[in-house]
């Protein structure tokens, strides 16, 4: 059983950053899609963004392109999301999921993604 460990979350200012990690030492970051993936109160969860585990593309969801970006340190078995230019429309648990398939091009599909993390919350708020 993959275990997905997500880290890196607290309280930030509007406009402000953090790196969101997600670990597992059972997995090889080079055989696992990864996705980052967001639940806000009382919404939907949804595609942050993802990174494929054979060609190392990405996706991100328009509403955080050219904000975030998603990393992999396949010699750590870690993969980051750096946040900036956070907003409150950002708050939200976020969590790393990891697919069992080889896909050259990610997608942020959360039924493709077997193994979860358990969350860790993320507030932007003055």
């Amino acid at each position: 059983q993959l275990q997905l460990v997500e880290s890196g979350g607290g309280l930030v200012q509007p406009g402000g950053s953090l790196r969101l990690s997600c670990a597992s030492p059972g997995f090889a970051a080079g055989r696992h899609g990864i996705a980052w993936f967001r639940q806000a109160p009382g919404k939907e969860r949804e595609g942050v963004s993802c990174i494929s585990s054979s060609t190392g593309r990405t996706n991100y969801a328009t509403s955080v392109k050219g904000r975030f970006t998603i990393s992999r340190d396949n010699a750590n078995n870690t993969v980051y999301l750096q946040m900036n230019a956070l907003t409150p429309e950002d708050t939200g648990v976020y969590y790393c999921a990891a697919d069992p398939l080889v896909r050259p091009q990610c997608v942020m599909t959360g039924f493709l993604y077997d193994y979860w993390g358990q969350g860790t919350q993320v507030t932007v708020s003055s």
